[in-house]
């Protein structure tokens, strides 16, 4: 029977290498999936999650055990995704097509079968997508991909980044205005 994350972070907290990369190897795929939303690149993502783990590890004394690890680990992430996003503001994100499964575009399986104007117009809302998020601020990005990509619940992201419920809504709500705008001349037709 697997130990709860709790447990496993006492040991770990005790010296017990074998449990940090127990824990390591239980949310470093989240993590990678958060960093990779977040940041729009796979090599990025990769930083974010070492990032991630060496901080964790080295503050993890002051993790309390009455609290969540992922949720702490998840806004651990989040801040060294923003950290990254804003250390780099001339790099464009290069979002994958996974990211656009949920814009309505084909699925992988699929996109064999598709017609060579459905894989124009999919190559083109990729684009859109990617210019959409790149210009997002760093908060907001954080806010919509907590929100419309992990589900996360509006007082789950304000306590992964550190915004009171009002702040956090309207970092959501500006974030998906901006995507509606940006993505406004594909839905219209334009």
């Amino acid at each position: 029977m697997p130990q709860t994350d709790a447990a496993v972070v006492a040991l770990a907290r005790d010296g017990d290498s074998e449990a940090f990369r127990a824990l390591v190897e239980r949310h470093s795929r989240a993590v990678f999936r958060l960093a990779h939303r977040m940041t729009g690149s796979p090599q990025d993502a990769e930083d974010v999650v070492q990032e991630t783990f060496l901080k964790a590890y080295k503050q993890l004394s002051r993790f309390e055990s009455r609290a969540n690890f992922g949720t702490w680990l998840h806004r651990i992430a989040v801040n060294c995704s923003i950290d990254l996003i804003r250390s780099r503001p001339h790099r464009e994100a290069a979002h994958d097509t996974a990211d656009l499964d949920q814009f309505g575009t084909d699925d992988h399986a699929q996109a064999g079968q598709a017609s060579p104007e459905r894989l124009m117009l999919s190559t083109e809302v990729q684009d859109r997508v990617t210019a959409a998020m790149s210009s997002l601020s760093p908060m907001e990005r954080a806010a919509f991909v907590l929100r419309h990509f992990e589900g996360q619940s509006i007082d789950e992201i304000g306590r992964a980044l550190s915004l009171k419920t009002n702040a956090t809504k309207h970092s959501i709500f500006r974030a998906v205005k901006k995507m509606r705008i940006a993505l406004e001349p594909l839905v219209s037709g334009k």
